[in-house]
């Protein structure tokens, strides 16, 4: 969180469009932190999108014949057909950007982005930086309790942590565990 995934599609759906190419966004309809219908990143940037519950819809939307191009933003929260949706697009020669987590807030491989980042072209990693040391942030520390994988938040649930205060933050969480048994 905060490193720039959805600037960054955003800036690469606003490029295909000003090259005039045909663009469809999307994004999962679960995520409304902004608004329904946008794609937002954290610093306000937006476009307008079409909402779905599944990965499946958005086979429905898109017109093999006369789109270009499609961006998905947080592709972490779609079902597992979410792999064979964007193979589907990209066998059809349409250009396929997606923006999601690629670890949860345990820095566990977070539901299909493992299967996506191994069968696609290119994949950009962003980095926000950590909170506590200023270094280069890989993971997304989750700052309430709460033990779903999924758990829409932003500056009030989650901080980027580089690896060592990540590791430093769990091992304080473990051990309060086992004072607490």
């Amino acid at each position: 969180m905060f490193s720039g995934k959805t600037e960054e599609l955003l800036r690469r759906i606003r490029r295909a469009n000003f090259a005039s190419q045909k663009i469809e966004l999307f994004k999962p309809a679960i995520d409304v932190r902004y608004a329904e219908e946008e794609v937002v990143s954290h610093d306000s940037t937006s476009m307008i999108s079409t909402p779905v519950h599944n990965s499946a819809e958005i086979l429905i939307y898109v017109n093999l014949e006369t789109v270009e191009v499609v961006g998905i933003d947080e592709v972490q929260f779609f079902d597992e057909g979410i792999v064979e949706v964007c193979n589907k697009l990209a066998d059809s020669g349409i250009r396929v950007i997606v923006a999601g987590l690629d670890m949860d807030y345990l820095g566990n491989p977070f539901a299909s982005m493992p299967r996506l980042m191994a069968v696609a072209e290119y994949v950009t990693k962003t980095h926000a930086i950590c909170v506590k040391c200023g270094d280069l942030a890989q993971f997304s520390h989750r700052l309430v309790v709460n033990d779903k994988q999924v758990l829409l938040g932003e500056k009030d649930s989650y901080e980027p942590l580089c690896r060592r205060c990540f590791n430093e933050y769990r091992a304080r969480e473990e051990a309060a565990k086992l004072q607490q048994k």
